[in-house]
């Protein structure tokens, strides 16, 4: 067979409908695919099922910290409390409880793990109490997991799927704001977020990266900011060495300088 670059083209050209669909496919298969699914989720049941004249939804809302950005997937104001809403799109069974810093997620024989939410949701409440000058007895932490997840431990009231976050949320009556202090708290959240573009999710990403990496004992990537693993040299000059490769290889190549013992 001539595999000439006009074979391939041939190629190409005869089964050229079928580029698309392997497009789409990967697409929703990305990260970026899934969080999108997971707000539009939240979206529509909060639309459906919370009163619009009571609970104020603020989509998808970065703020600036002390070290870089956080990035608050939604914020549902009301007079019953300001409701930081953190949705995780994942499948199979999921360990964890309150304290730990990360939690498992379970799919056959494969574990990955990651970041307790709750921990994560407690520095977007933090970040809120400061830009909006509010004490956190007014926040609630509210973690919701779409797709098809099932928790294996026992989860906190305010860790659920998504209808059992509307009963967490209506089942909070006390009134701690407001109408007044309702409407300050969106005016102050709309005018502190940074502009929705591509660009401040790309930054903001990077840093999120680069937390994790650290929480994990890991050395982060000065260029991607994932992780880096400690490496031998197994060819030339240098074998037995080590060194700190990304752990994206090889998509990522950046590496650090050889070092004559293992740290």
């Amino acid at each position: 067979m001539n595999l000439t670059p006009g074979f391939f083209i041939s190629i190409i050209l005869e089964y050229w409908y079928f580029i698309p669909v392997i497009v789409l496919i990967l697409f929703f298969r990305t990260p970026f695919f899934k969080g999108f699914i997971g707000e539009v989720i939240i979206n529509i049941t909060t639309a459906l099922f919370l009163d619009k004249n009571r609970y104020h939804l603020i989509k998808n809302v970065t703020l600036p910290t002390e070290d870089g950005t956080t990035q608050i997937d939604h914020i549902i104001v009301s007079e019953y409390g300001i409701f930081v809403v953190e949705t995780k799109n994942m499948k199979g069974w999921i360990f964890g409880s309150e304290k730990q810093k990360m939690w498992t997620q379970s799919i056959f024989k494969h574990k990955i793990k990651f970041q307790n939410p709750l921990h994560q949701n407690y520095k977007h409440i933090k970040t809120l109490e400061r830009v909006l000058n509010i004490g956190q007895d007014k926040f609630f932490s509210v973690i919701v997991f779409v797709g098809d997840a099932t928790f294996k431990t026992q989860m906190p009231s305010n860790v659920n799927y998504p209808r059992g976050y509307l009963d967490y949320i209506k089942s909070k009556k006390d009134v701690l704001l407001l109408k007044e202090e309702v409407k300050e708290v969106i005016q102050k959240i709309e005018m502190g977020r940074f502009e929705k573009t591509y660009k401040t999710h790309r930054e903001h990403v990077r840093h999120v990266k680069t937390i994790i990496a650290k929480k994990q004992n890991e050395k982060a990537c000065p260029k991607c900011g994932n992780g880096m693993i400690l490496k031998t040299v197994k060819k030339g000059v240098n074998t037995g060495k080590f060194f700190w490769g990304c752990s994206r290889f090889p998509k990522c190549r950046e590496t650090t300088n050889i070092l004559t013992e293992k740290p």
